[in-house]
């Protein structure tokens, strides 16, 4: 169960058949979000496993969360604001109930990500996993 944010990206992907384009639109998904505030970037929120530099700042709002992300590369970038499509919005229990390879795997990005983004975007997931398991 995908946020509905997410959703409008998969809607989006159909209809870009070009994955040169469907890299464009991550990367402009990123440019679109907010920069991290510098004082966030700090090791408690810096993601390991990531060839770029990756800082994620969730917020548990109730039971709902939230992140924002930010990092050094456009194309992960596009991917954090991607996973915040995903997750952002949801309750706790739904967080960790979402597949999110099967969820990327509609987005056809775990076939087109090289092997590091992949590992990236995988310890991102687990980020988010973790924080929402430990509310």
């Amino acid at each position: 169960m995908a946020a509905e944010a997410f959703e409008k990206i998969v809607e989006d992907f159909e209809f870009i058949e070009d994955w040169e384009e469907r890299y464009r639109y991550v990367i402009e998904q990123g440019k679109s979000m907010d920069p991290l505030d510098d004082a966030l970037k700090v090791p408690a929120t810096k993601v390991d496993g990531c060839a770029s530099q990756v800082w994620l700042h969730p917020k548990i709002d109730g039971n709902v969360m939230f992140f924002d992300g930010d990092s050094d590369a456009m194309i992960v970038r596009g991917l954090i604001a991607v996973l915040r499509k995903l997750y952002n919005g949801l309750t706790l229990d739904e967080v960790m109930a979402v597949d999110a390879r099967a969820e990327f795997a509609r987005l056809g990005l775990n076939d087109h990500l090289s092997s590091q983004r992949s590992n990236g975007l995988k310890a991102m997931i687990e980020r988010v996993r973790l924080v929402a398991s430990q509310a």
